[in-house]
């Protein structure tokens, strides 16, 4: 059986935690931020976590199980 590869454009994106989460950055947050308010700008700071069947494809393209 073959080693899986990891997908290097997700390993620069996301991380996997000793949990097993995995934290990614939140969407928005690039260009456009003069037409946000301040309090989302704020919660577009924080770190977000993908769950569910997203967070199992992500580490499964990782080679994290």
């Amino acid at each position: 059986m073959p080693k899986i590869k990891t997908h290097k454009g997700l390993s620069k994106r996301v991380t996997v935690g000793a949990r097993g989460k995995v934290k990614r950055k939140k969407a928005g947050m690039s260009h456009l931020m003069s037409g946000k308010r301040g309090k989302v700008k704020r919660r577009l700071r924080k770190n977000g976590v993908a769950v569910g069947a997203d967070a199992k494809k992500m580490r499964r393209a990782l080679g994290k199980g």
